[in-house]
C-alpha cells in the first residue's frame, strides 16, 4: 500500500461522515514536500472555504495521531474545480458527455493524448471521440485525465451555484 492509498484508508471514513468525498489525495515535492488533498461535497453544492477548513483540520487531527508521511508537510485542501481531475472510474461515468483530455502511459492508435467527447465506460473501458474517430481506453492504460472548461460546463456550474 503507497502512502496515498494509507492515507485515504485513515482520512476517508471521516471525511465521508462528514458530507464530502475524496476526488484526490496527492504528494508532490522532495525538498518542501505538500500533501494536496481535493474533496467535494456529496449533495453537489459548491465547495466555499469553510469546507476546507474544515476538512483540513479533521485531516489534521487524524494525520497528527498515525504520521504516514515521515517528513514534514504542507497539507493543502482544495475542491477540485470546473476543470477537475478524473481520477476514479465512477469519475468517467459521471461526466460521459463532456469535453476531456485524457493523456495514457503508453501509445494508443499512435498517440497519448485524446481530447474530445467522453463517451462513456464499458466495464473499465473509457470511449472518448477525439478528432472523428472514436477511441476505447483501458481504464489502467490512463496516466491523467481531466474535464475541459467549456461554456456548457460554465453554464452547469452556474445553475447549481443560483
Amino acid at each position: 500500500m503507497d502512502v496515498t492509498d494509507r492515507i485515504e484508508k485513515i482520512i476517508g471514513p471521516t471525511i465521508e461522515d462528514m458530507g464530502f468525498d475524496i476526488v484526490r489525495i496527492q504528494i508532490s515535492g522532495a525538498q518542501r514536500v505538500r500533501l494536496q488533498i481535493m474533496v467535494e461535497r456529496k449533495d453537489g453544492a459548491p465547495i466555499v472555504v469553510d469546507d476546507c477548513a474544515d476538512v483540513s483540520r479533521a485531516t489534521s487531527a487524524l494525520l497528527d495521531v498515525d504520521d504516514p508521511i515521515s517528513a514534514a508537510y504542507t497539507l493543502e485542501v482544495s475542491s477540485p474545480g470546473l476543470d477537475r481531475p478524473l481520477v476514479k472510474l465512477k469519475d468517467f461515468e459521471r461526466f460521459c458527455g463532456y469535453e476531456v483530455r485524457i493523456e495514457t502511459h503508453d501509445l494508443v492508435a499512435g498517440r497519448k493524448r485524446f481530447s474530445g467527447r467522453l463517451l462513456g465506460v464499458e466495464g473499465s473501458t473509457v470511449r472518448i471521440s477525439c478528432e472523428g474517430e472514436d477511441y476505447e481506453l483501458a481504464f489502467e492504460d490512463i496516466h491523467r485525465a481531466k474535464l475541459l472548461m467549456t461554456d456548457e460546463l460554465l453554464a452547469e456550474a452556474q445553475q447549481i451555484g443560483n
